[in-house]
């Protein structure tokens, strides 16, 4: 799909033909002893898993796919998340879907002022496992959404193509360690080793480290250990559908909004 013909669909308001809606799963921050974010993740209308949906995404319904997962995120959080809540919505989006940063940024700030969720609390994850098409202009989009104050995460770091070189063009706020890398570390040494060289080289970058996929209570010592105090994984909470997982040990999210 070109450009233009982006656009075009953004301006017709066209709409998918399969139904889909989010799970939510925690970021803690295991410093503060709370959730510092939630994670809005692809289901199907009654949880079904995220493949069942992507594999439906293709080439001609990814622009609107995109587009309407934001949406749907943000339309959920405006209702779950209290009002006076600072904790963040993550939420993972195509680059390559992304035609012009402004233009298409600008559905999911309309659903934001809809639903009275503060903008600066969205975090935006290039979650591609594709090779980006066009590395400048994924630049441009960082750009243009630090400009908006959105936070940036590179997910899946050191997992398909997602290593050094995307962080070396992006310099996101955040990288999001792949749980492969991290499996184990608590007794690998040479995991241990790599996660510990992508930490201090994260430090040198002024950019965040987030451990994801955390199963033990062995890996979140380790990785406190190392300095990282942002993490997430079934060992804090599993996703879950349309609702705020309890997180145990962790202060709470009320779902109730004042009136």
């Amino acid at each position: 799909m070109t450009k233009e013909t982006g656009c075009r669909a953004c301006r017709a308001g066209t709409t998918l033909d399969f139904d889909f809606t989010m799970a939510f799963q925690p970021i803690v921050d295991i410093s503060t002893g709370s959730v510092w974010a939630y994670e809005a993740l692809v289901r199907g209308p009654n949880g079904e898993p995220a493949p069942t949906i992507l594999s439906r995404v293709t080439d001609e319904n990814r622009y609107q796919f995109d587009q309407a997962a934001r949406v749907r995120a943000i339309e959920l959080a405006g209702r779950l998340f209290p009002r006076d809540s600072d904790t963040r919505l993550s939420i993972n989006f195509m680059p390559n879907a992304v035609y012009e940063p402004i233009a298409c940024i600008r559905a999911s700030l309309e659903a934001a002022r809809r639903v009275d969720f503060a903008h600066q609390r969205l975090m935006f994850e290039f979650t591609e496992q594709e090779r980006f098409r066009d590395i400048a202009h994924v630049q441009r989009i960082v750009a243009a959404y630090r400009k908006q104050g959105f936070l940036t995460a590179l997910d899946d770091f050191g997992a398909g193509f997602a290593g050094l070189s995307l962080l070396a063009n992006f310099r996101p706020d955040l990288i999001k360690i792949d749980m492969d890398v991290l499996r184990g570390l608590d007794t690998d040494a040479g995991r241990h080793a790599i996660v510990s060289g992508v930490v201090g080289i994260a430090r040198a970058l002024d950019v965040t480290v987030l451990a994801e996929g955390i199963e033990t209570a062995a890996e979140r010592e380790a990785l406190r250990a190392l300095g990282i105090d942002l993490m997430q994984g079934y060992h804090f909470a599993k996703p879950m559908l349309e609702a705020l997982p309890p997180v145990a040990g962790f202060a709470p999210m009320s779902a109730a909004r004042a009136a």
